[in-house]
């Protein structure tokens, strides 16, 4: 029988694989919620494993507002139930990419979505957010109040699938020069080179690749991005590499959104030999297959809970 201080984990349905994926990393006990739709679309959620005087982790991705709201609900559910310690762990914090505001009246729909969050009730002894590899820094500062973000670097995940896709002699590339900073971070790690394209803007929505920063004739290259989405960029920067003589190219992620017939396009491309991304978003867990790799974040996650207690 579990101890009243021993960690109490509940997800979101979409994340329900990574909640019991942490809780046995863990060796916590997993709670249970009762859900219902009604005819009208209305969502019924009551909370069947006491909370009360428990250090609870909530985990639940923001991949879209139907995931954000439920996370929200369960987590003011939760304290109100007594929880005297809230952990929300956010593999993919969405809308990540809206972080600032480049054109008069754009709303900076990260920012709104931490300020919604950040106004769940504080427990007793406080909350805490765990957030993986945010597309920006300051994202995390963007909540308020008592909470105290977390912010979790995939790096140890990251560099372990290079490894395994391009052995020990290879270029770590980036999509962009945006991203140069963090993949010469990696690339020191891994004691291998670095390169990153240039690109000139054509217009507000398009770029041309102008060149490639590093020696890549003869070499394998990993290309790394923070997030994929429809892979467009991914391939563009691809297409360069290979044309500066890159003899194969994979590509690594943390966040595989895949949206559409995204991965198929990918694939179909020809310019991969293979995609590796974490199980921080649903989309990848469920398209997950032989050219697509998805690593599991939860002995990551878990470290990091155990060490911010």
């Amino acid at each position: 029988m579990s101890t009243p201080h021993a960690p109490l984990v509940f997800s979101t349905v979409p994340y329900a694989f990574a909640g019991t994926a942490i809780a046995a990393a863990g060796g916590w006990e997993l709670g249970t919620v009762e859900r219902k739709t009604f005819p009208d679309g209305e969502k019924y959620l009551r909370i069947t494993t006491d909370p009360a005087d428990r250090d609870v982790i909530l985990v639940g991705g923001t991949p879209d507002d139907a995931s954000t709201l439920e996370l929200y609900d369960l987590a003011c559910g939760l304290v109100t139930g007594g929880a005297y310690r809230m952990r929300l762990v956010i593999p993919y914090f969405g809308y990540s990419t809206m972080e600032r505001s480049v054109r008069t009246g754009e709303v900076v729909t990260a920012k709104t979505r931490a300020r919604l969050l950040s106004s769940i009730p504080m427990a007793s002894r406080g909350t805490q957010v765990f957030l993986l590899d945010l597309h920006v820094d300051p994202i995390a500062h963007y909540f308020e109040g008592g909470i105290r973000p977390i912010h979790v670097y995939g790096k140890t995940i990251v560099t372990a699938a290079a490894r395994r896709l391009a052995g020990p002699d290879f270029v770590l590339a980036c999509t962009d020069a945006g991203r140069a900073k963090w993949v010469e971070s990696l690339a020191n790690d891994l004691g291998v080179a670095a390169a990153f394209v240039y690109k000139r803007r054509v217009d507000g929505s398009e770029t041309h690749v102008t060149g490639v920063s590093a020696q890549v004739a003869g070499k394998k290259v990993v290309i790394y991005d923070d997030m994929i989405r429809t892979g467009g960029s991914l391939m563009q920067a691809a297409e360069a590499y290979r044309a500066a003589g890159a003899v194969s190219i994979d590509a690594i992620a943390t966040h595989g959104l895949f949206p559409g017939d995204s991965l198929d396009k990918l694939r179909a491309s020809g310019l991969f030999g293979a995609i590796s991304v974490t199980d921080s978003h649903p989309r990848a867990v469920a398209l997950a297959n032989d050219f697509l790799h998805v690593d599991s974040t939860a002995a990551l996650l878990t470290e990091h809970l155990k060490s911010n207690r």
